[in-house]
C-alpha cells in the first residue's frame, strides 16, 4: 500500500472536522472578536505547509477554523493513548508524532500527509512561547520544506498570548487575529539540496528557518 492510499483510508470523518470548526469560529468571533487575513494565500486544495508562531493553546483550532480546506495537525503520541481523546483528536485531523515531532518517524508522518496532497500545520518554534516572542526556529522545519515540494505560507497568530497565553488557565477576552501571508519561494535552496555536502546541507535548513521566522515576524509587526 503506497502511502498515499494508505493516509486516504485512514483521514477521519470530515462532518466532524468541518462542524467543529463552525462552532470554534463562532465562539471565538464573540470572545475573542477573532478575524483572519489572507486566506487568499492559502491554497483550496493540494499540499501545503503553514509555518506558524506558537503562543497559545488556541492556536491550532483557530488556523484551523479560519480555512474553507482541512489542515492536519501534529500532537504527542501519548495523547492518543488517552480512551476517547484519542478518537476525538484524529477525527479533527490530530496526527501522532513523538513529543516534539522530531526524528524520522515525525518527518515521515509529514511528508505522507504532503504526499497525500493534504496541507499540515507547523510551529517551527517547536512549542509554546513562555512570553509571547518569537524564539529561534528549529533546523527541522527547514529540513521538512527542502524534502517537500509543498507551497509554505507564513502564518503569525496576534493576540493569542494575551488571551490564551501558556500561564493562563482560562481563555480571557482578548482580540485574536490570524493573518496569512503570501507563498514563501524555496525553489533555488531545494534545487541547491540536492547537490550540495553536508555541511551547506545543514546550512540550508537553518537559513530556511530563519527565513520562515523573519516572515513571520514581519507579519505580526504589520498587525491586524
Amino acid at each position: 500500500m503506497n502511502p498515499r492510499q494508505a493516509t486516504t483510508e485512514a483521514r477521519p470523518a470530515r462532518w466532524l472536522y468541518r462542524a467543529c470548526a463552525v462552532v470554534v469560529a463562532s465562539m471565538a468571533r464573540v470572545w475573542f472578536r477573532f478575524r483572519a487575513e489572507g486566506v487568499e494565500h492559502v491554497p483550496p486544495t493540494g499540499p501545503v505547509i503553514l509555518a506558524s508562531n506558537h503562543v497559545s493553546f488556541a492556536d491550532p483550532p483557530l488556523i484551523g477554523c479560519a480555512l474553507p480546506r482541512g489542515i492536519y495537525f501534529l500532537a504527542r503520541k501519548s495523547l492518543f493513548d488517552i480512551p476517547g481523546l484519542g478518537w476525538i483528536i484524529r477525527q479533527l485531523n490530530a496526527v501522532p508524532v513523538d513529543r516534539d515531532g522530531g526524528g524520522g518517524a515525525g518527518l515521515k508522518t509529514v511528508l505522507d500527509r504532503l504526499a497525500a496532497g493534504e496541507g499540515i500545520l507547523l510551529f517551527p518554534e517547536g512549542t509554546r512561547s513562555p512570553d509571547g516572542t518569537l524564539k529561534p526556529a528549529r533546523a527541522g522545519i527547514g529540513l521538512t520544506v527542502i524534502k517537500s515540494d509543498a507551497p509554505v505560507i507564513p502564518v503569525c497568530v496576534v493576540g493569542g498570548f494575551e488571551a490564551w497565553g501558556r500561564h493562563h488557565a482560562w481563555p480571557r477576552p482578548r482580540r485574536i487575529t490570524v493573518i496569512f501571508g503570501a507563498p514563501m519561494d524555496f525553489a533555488a535552496l531545494r534545487a541547491e539540496s540536492r547537490h550540495c555536502g553536508k555541511e551547506r546541507l545543514k546550512a540550508i535548513y537553518q537559513e530556511v528557518a530563519d527565513t520562515l521566522m523573519a516572515s513571520i515576524d514581519r507579519l505580526g509587526k504589520r498587525g491586524p
